[in-house]
């Protein structure tokens, strides 16, 4: 069993929930996001993270807006949507349940 594809599907599964979770405090940019998920020990490439934030704004989790830059191009500011507020304290509750429960089991062993 390949131990790496197994983490790297741990970490995939959780990673809405920390998106959310970063959005929730201020809106971003995807190079912010990108660097503080990587300060997380969550590195995350492009190709990853925007399908995610689409699906996230399609289902109205997130919206943004459009920002001008001096240096380049219009940037994407992302923020969290009161849909996507409630969706992030279900997440919250069902993280606290999982891990609550992941720790019993294993400190057992």
């Amino acid at each position: 069993m390949n131990t790496e594809n197994t983490k790297a599907q741990m970490r995939k599964g959780i990673l809405e929930f920390c998106i959310l979770s970063l959005i929730s405090h201020k809106e971003m940019y995807v190079s912010d996001l990108m660097q503080e998920l990587k300060n997380g020990k969550l590195d995350v490439v492009e190709g990853t993270l925007y399908p995610l934030l689409t699906r996230l704004k399609n289902g109205e989790f997130l919206s943004y807006r459009w920002e001008e830059s001096t240096g380049g191009p219009p940037r994407k500011y992302y923020q969290i949507t009161e849909k996507g507020k409630l969706f992030l304290n279900e997440l919250q509750n069902t993280w606290n349940e999982l891990t609550n429960s992941v720790h019993q089991i294993t400190k057992q062993y």
